[in-house]
């Protein structure tokens, strides 16, 4: 009888491993699942932000390049004013 007895309870721990080895796989595919979404958004994000940063560089290329061009007509107009003498005054302040 107690052969018997023992036998079930191994049997009965048996399947409750059984349930537990059932739950971590479970579980261990849903954590897949998720980290392969998560890597997809980071990896779409990441694409979009490298994007935005090409677009901002190439703002900031051509605003340089016209306030270049500004600063460049200004001396030269700066210097064309002063060249005139007593026909046109420039003054400071």
């Amino acid at each position: 009888m107690k052969k018997d007895y023992l036998e079930i309870i191994l049997e009965d721990m048996n399947s409750k491993f059984d349930l537990v080895l059932e739950g971590h796989v479970a579980l261990d595919k849903k954590i897949d699942v998720k980290f392969d979404k998560l890597s997809d958004k980071i990896e779409l994000n990441s694409f979009k932000i490298d994007t935005l940063n090409k677009k901002m560089d190439a703002v900031d290329e051509r605003l340089s390049q016209k306030i270049d061009a500004v600063a460049a007509d200004l001396k030269a107009h700066r210097a064309d004013t002063e060249a005139h003498g007593d026909m046109y005054c420039v003054k400071e302040g």
